[in-house]
């Protein structure tokens, strides 16, 4: 009988006055442990790799910044490059992969 009065007590007091026991008594109520559950979609999350600018393109490929705008220029880097105005945006991972499967050719 004393729980259910504790229970009613803690329903009619506001939020602002609960003190931690009341949450943790709450918590217990419905069945919270505090564990939480690890959601996996699956896929393994990669952090992709971006340069930015002819700047950066000069920096992952050790070479002017004239030199970067010959390459980017070439269309070898296409796929790697996306480009909205001014701002020209990298995929470093993928445009070192690219230079490498045209050199093998």
């Amino acid at each position: 009988m004393k729980s259910e009065n504790n229970i009613s007590d803690m329903l009619n007091k506001p939020l602002f006055q609960a003190t931690v026991s009341d949450l943790v008594e709450v918590f217990k109520l419905c069945g919270c442990t505090g564990e939480h559950e690890v959601v996996s979609s699956g896929a393994p999350s990669v952090k992709k790799n971006y340069v930015y600018g002819l700047s950066g393109l000069s920096k992952l490929f050790g070479c002017s910044v004239s030199t970067a705008q010959r390459i980017k220029s070439s269309g070898i880097l296409d796929s790697a490059i996306v480009q909205h105005g001014r701002l020209i945006v990298v995929d470093a991972d993928l445009a070192l992969e690219l230079v490498k499967a045209y050199h093998r050719q």
